[in-house]
């Protein structure tokens, strides 16, 4: 079928391009008919606007086409704008050629709103969910957060830089891995692109990358996925407190370019962002157990801060926060230990509404600490050799941190799962679509 193309979006269509010809192309939302006129609206990526088709205004042939939309049809629209005092947005399209381009059955779930239906059955239809007015918003901030982490590592001098998903043995040091068939051997996909982005230090100096990370956690929580997207940043001649800066800055950045392109919009969901003021809040490790423990949430030191713990962490604060220097046991085998007190780690996770959301350290860079922090935790360096091997060729030191950028997206729209942000969530029991 022969249709011209879109000209505009419907975000595009305002009362200024009054007497304007337009070609819009989207989906059928909703039809009322009112005998001799047809209201139709049409939705496309980036919203929705009003088409007027009245009988005697219009060929037969494009009275006959409106006659038989249904919702969910795609269809092509040639037509004349026109500012409007009635219409709802002040604006609405008189067409004077339709092109259905696809006809839609009736949808196996409610994507209007009249009727709830479950995240596990939306789930199962997500093609069809993701029609929905408010998934069309996650999924546009989501891409505009991506360009602006972006933006705001390449004005920090970094790189992005693509790493291989497919490795040979943990780059974390545990057992949660996904094997893989590769010809005639195993191998991995990868829990993260630790090793490679800190080996880049020693040449390209500030990396980052954006990209697939894989976790065999059989956690099922409404924060946890087994594909994720991780955030990577690593810092030539850098510590932890510079890469927290650096963290501080995408943080901000991200959540005062999503207020100001999508306030609006996301008013009309009840999501009001609040921009972070820096320097965000840091407390140590020690401070935090401190806290929880008045608070009535009794740890031993060397345990890790459970979820209800930052919950009761964001509680006390109402913003942002750092938790600083970790004990040194409970960070991966690649963590600095401050001098002062090698028990203690130059190490940090960056907390938001009870959500760790990144996690960083200063990193080891001298061989042989590395090579006994490895035998520390019952590693072996020699499964470490071709990374130890950049160790003797002037590795400078160095810092980093990874950020879940679906956990910020989390915290930034304030869903309650994890997988509302995600396209296609793959967890332990999802494994399509």
């Amino acid at each position: 079928m022969e249709f011209p193309r879109k000209t505009h979006w419907t975000k595009d269509i305002r009362p200024e391009l009054d007497g304007k010809e337009v070609v819009l192309a989207g989906w059928v939302w909703d039809v009322r008919d009112l005998g001799n006129i047809k209201f139709i609206l049409l939705r496309d990526r980036e919203g929705i606007v009003q088409l007027t088709v009245k009988r005697g205004s219009v060929t037969d042939n494009v009275w006959s086409v409106v006659s038989t939309l249904n919702r969910e049809d795609a269809v092509v629209v040639r037509g004349v704008v026109k500012a409007s005092r009635i219409a709802k947005a002040g604006v609405e399209v008189f067409p004077s050629e339709v092109y259905v381009v696809a006809r839609s059955k009736p949808l196996p779930i409610d994507i209007w709103g009249s009727v709830a239906t479950d995240l596990d059955t939306r789930l199962r239809f997500r093609p069809v969910d993701l029609k929905r007015p408010i998934n069309l918003l996650i999924f546009r901030v989501e891409s505009e957060v991506a360009r602006v982490i972006r933006e705001t590592l390449y004005s920090h001098g970094f790189i992005e830089v693509f790493t291989p998903k497919i490795i040979v043995t943990s780059t974390e040091g545990g057992a949660e891995l996904f094997a893989v068939q590769y010809f005639e051997r195993v191998a991995y996909l990868a829990q993260s692109p630790q090793l490679y982005k800190e080996e880049l230090t020693a040449s390209l100096e500030r990396v980052f990358e954006i990209a697939p990370a894989y976790r065999a956690e059989k956690h099922n929580t409404n924060y946890h996925l087994n594909e994720f997207i991780s955030v990577d940043i690593e810092e030539a001649f850098a510590n932890y407190m510079d890469v927290m800066n650096v963290l501080e800055d995408v943080i901000v950045n991200v959540y005062r370019r999503v207020s100001d392109v999508f306030k609006d919009e996301l008013n009309k969901y009840g999501i009001e962002v609040t921009v972070p003021k820096k320097p965000f809040r840091k407390i140590t490790y020690d401070d935090a157990l401190g806290i929880l423990e008045k608070r009535g949430l009794r740890m031993n030191w060397g345990e890790d801060i459970p979820k209800r713990g930052l919950e009761i962490l964001s509680e006390e604060f109402g913003e942002p926060f750092f938790i600083i220097h970790f004990p040194t046991d409970i960070r991966a085998f690649y963590t600095k230990p401050l001098e002062s007190d090698p028990r203690i780690s130059e190490s940090f996770d960056l907390v938001i509404d009870g959500l760790e959301i990144a996690s960083g350290s200063s990193r080891i860079h001298i061989k042989e600490q590395l090579v006994e922090a490895l035998k520390r935790r019952g590693l072996n360096p020699e499964n470490f050799e071709s990374h130890l091997m950049v160790y003797d060729y002037g590795m400078p030191p160095h810092a980093g941190w990874g950020m879940g950028l679906y956990r910020l997206m989390m915290v930034l729209l304030r869903r309650t799962n994890i997988r509302e942000v995600v396209l296609y969530p793959r967890d332990r029991f999802r494994l399509e679509p």
